[in-house]
C-alpha cells in the first residue's frame, strides 16, 4: 500500500488547486478522480473577474487567453421583460470546463502530485486513514481533502449523505450553436423558482440553461423547455442536470484530519450559482491547512486551520444568503426587479461583485440601505 501526506478526491477546480498548493510545498500528494482529463462538465463556466484573480494567485500565471472568451456587454431580463442591457461592464469571461479543469490538472501533476485520476475512490476507512480505489488498490493518507462535488463520498462517509436535496439546487442547461460575435452575456430572473436562467456566449457554442432552488422547482424539465423556445432552440439538444449546492453552506466542512472543499462544502455563491472562485480559493486552503498541520507534526488540527482561512468566505455566504431573500423571496422580488430596472446603482454593485471588485459584504450593506424603498414598492406596488 502506498502512503502520501495529502490525498485529494476529485480534480475539478477545488481538488486541483488543493494538490498543486500542497504538491509544491513539498508534501507527498495523490490526485484521484474517476475521470481522466479532459473530461465533460455540466456548469455554466461563467469565469468571474474574482475567479480570474484566484486562478492566478494559485497558480501562478493567468488562465490560458486561448480558452477564455471575453464579453463586455450584460443583457438582464425578468419574466420576459428586459430589465437592462448594460456594456463597457468590466470584464466577464467565458470557458468550457473541458479545457480550464484539464490546465488545472496539468497545474497539479506539473507540481508533483501523483496521477490517479480514471479510477475513482471506491470507499474510504476513516479510522485507518485508508481509501480503496476502484479496482482494489489502497492508498493511505494523513490528510484527505474532499473535492468530489455535490454528491462527494468523502462527505457520505462522514455525514451519511453529501445533502440534503431539498435545501440545495438543481441546474439543467444544453451546449446550443454559437451566437453571434456581439452577443452579450444574458441572465433572465424568474426562469426557475428561487433561481434564474443564463446564456452565456462563448468560443464554439452557447451554454443555455436554468438552475433554481430544487424543492421550488417540480417541473424544471417544463420551465427549460420554455426557456430554450426564447432562443428558437429545437428540442434535440441533449438536456444535462446536476445538483449544485448553493445556500447549504458547511459550517463544520469536514473532520479533524478530513477536509471537504468546494462545492463537497456547499461554497457555491447562493444568488449567482457561481462555484468556481470559491472552489479554487476553498481548495487552495485546503492545501494550505494540510501543509500546516502536517507540518506541526498534528494532521488533526488540519480541520481547525482550514476553519480559520474559510472566514472570509462564509462570511459572504452569509451577506449572500440574505440579500437572496430580496432577490428571490415572493414579499420582496417585485420590488426589487423594479429597482434594479430603474436604479444604476444596484445594477453597478452588482456587476462589481462579478467582477471581483467587491465582495458581499459591501453589496448587502448598498442593499440594506435601499430596504425602506423595497418595503415602501411592495406595499404601493410602485
Amino acid at each position: 500500500m502506498e502512503h502520501f501526506d495529502v490525498i485529494v478526491i476529485g480534480a475539478g477546480p477545488a481538488g486541483g488547486a488543493a494538490a498543486h498548493v500542497a504538491a509544491k510545498a513539498g508534501l507527498r500528494v495523490a490526485l484521484v478522480d474517476k475521470h481522466k482529463f479532459p473530461r465533460e462538465k455540466l456548469c455554466g463556466s461563467g469565469f468571474t473577474g474574482r475567479s480570474y484573480l484566484y486562478y492566478a494567485q494559485i497558480f501562478g500565471a493567468p488562465i490560458p487567453d486561448d480558452i477564455i472568451l471575453t464579453k463586455h456587454s450584460v443583457e438582464f431580463h425578468a419574466h420576459g421583460d428586459e430589465l437592462a442591457r448594460i456594456d463597457d461592464i468590466p470584464p466577464i469571461h467565458m470557458t468550457m470546463r473541458r479545457d480550464m479543469d484539464a490546465a488545472i490538472v496539468g497545474h497539479a501533476l506539473g507540481s508533483g502530485a501523483v496521477d490517479f485520476t480514471g479510477l475513482g475512490m471506491d470507499s474510504v476507512d476513516l479510522e485507518a486513514q485508508v481509501i480503496t480505489l476502484r479496482g482494489g488498490a489502497q492508498l493511505g493518507y494523513r490528510v484527505l481533502i474532499g473535492a468530489d462535488g455535490a454528491n462527494s463520498g468523502v462527505a457520505r462517509a462522514l455525514y451519511g449523505a453529501a445533502f440534503d436535496h431539498d435545501r440545495i439546487g438543481f441546474g439543467l442547461e444544453i451546449e446550443a450553436a454559437a451566437p453571434a460575435s456581439d452577443a452579450p452575456v444574458r441572465i433572465d430572473f424568474g426562469a426557475a423558482e428561487w433561481g434564474y436562467g443564463w446564456n452565456f456566449p462563448k468560443a464554439g457554442s452557447a451554454t443555455i440553461g436554468i438552475g433554481g432552488v430544487h424543492v421550488k422547482n417540480p417541473e424544471m424539465k417544463h420551465s427549460m423547455a420554455e426557456y430554450m423556445a426564447i432562443f428558437d432552440v429545437d428540442a434535440g439538444h441533449k438536456v444535462k442536470g446536476a445538483f449544485l449546492p448553493f445556500g447549504d453552506v458547511r459550517r463544520w466542512p469536514g473532520r479533524a484530519e478530513v477536509l471537504l472543499a468546494g462545492d463537497a462544502a456547499g461554497l457555491v455563491d447562493p444568488i449567482t450559482g457561481e462555484g468556481i472562485a470559491y472552489a479554487m480559493q476553498s481548495g487552495a486552503f485546503a492545501g494550505e491547512a494540510a501543509i500546516e498541520a502536517i507540518a506541526a507534526n498534528h494532521p488533526p488540527r488540519a480541520l481547525a486551520l482550514y476553519k480559520q482561512k474559510l472566514r472570509p468566505i462564509h462570511r459572504a455566504m452569509f451577506h449572500a444568503r440574505w440579500i437572496r431573500q430580496i432577490i428571490f423571496g415572493r414579499y420582496f422580488r417585485g420590488a426589487f426587479l423594479r429597482a434594479f430596472k430603474g436604479s444604476g446603482t444596484v445594477r453597478h454593485q452588482y456587476l462589481r461583485l462579478m467582477a471581483g471588485e467587491i465582495e458581499y459584504p459591501a453589496l448587502a450593506w448598498a442593499t440594506f440601505k435601499k430596504v425602506p424603498g423595497f418595503l415602501v414598492r411592495s406595499v404601493t406596488g410602485r
